[in-house]
């Protein structure tokens, strides 16, 4: 009886270290991964920044950096909210969009002229265009997903992406650090 409660009590020991290296383990994992997050967070140049295209589509996306970049690029001169003279560059949101299986074009009539699309930044922040805001069906105006300023890949707190509107005077719905485009439909 003694050797069995020996034996289980080591067993239990044995147990009790090898979960706590696991433990110690799984923690400094953790710790070196936010850290390297963190360390290309404040660099602005993470390669694991992505976009999601989500909602009411044919096709919910998930596009990298990288990805993005091989896209075809516009590039627009605007005045910043400082007054300087800028150049951003970056794809055009309809055809990302029209890429991700929004309706677009001929497809964007009747109930869905409800549609808008709700654009998230990483802090939180929102706003909210209206489907047919990017529609060149419906208007000329550009709307770029930019992923450089000057030439050079956006940096935090502005990138990695960030949607620029030229035609508006001001920019409160120029979102920083965009991660999301959510397009839904109104009730």
């Amino acid at each position: 009886m003694k050797k069995q409660c020996r034996a289980r009590t080591r067993l239990l020991l044995r147990i009790e270290r090898f979960a706590t290296r696991l433990a110690l383990s799984c923690l400094l994992t953790a710790l070196l991964l936010s850290s390297t997050f963190v360390a290309a967070e404040q660099s602005g140049t993470s390669s694991s920044a992505i976009l999601r295209i989500s909602g009411k589509i044919e096709h919910p996306m998930v596009l990298r950096a990288a990805d993005l970049q091989r896209l075809p690029h516009k590039r627009v001169t605007v005045t910043d909210d400082k007054g300087a003279r800028v150049t951003y560059e970056g794809a055009l949101v309809v055809d990302l969009l029209r890429s991700a299986g929004a309706p677009l074009g001929r497809r964007l009539r009747g109930a869905q002229m409800k549609s808008y699309v709700r654009v998230d930044a990483s802090d939180g922040y929102q706003v909210i265009f209206a489907l047919p805001e990017f529609d060149r069906d419906f208007t000329d105006r550009l709307i770029l997903l930019a992923d450089k300023r000057d030439g050079q890949p956006l940096l935090a707190p502005e990138g990695p992406f960030r949607i620029i509107v030229p035609a508006e005077k001001r920019h409160a719905r120029w979102v920083r650090e965009v991660i999301d485009l959510d397009v839904e439909q109104a009730r």
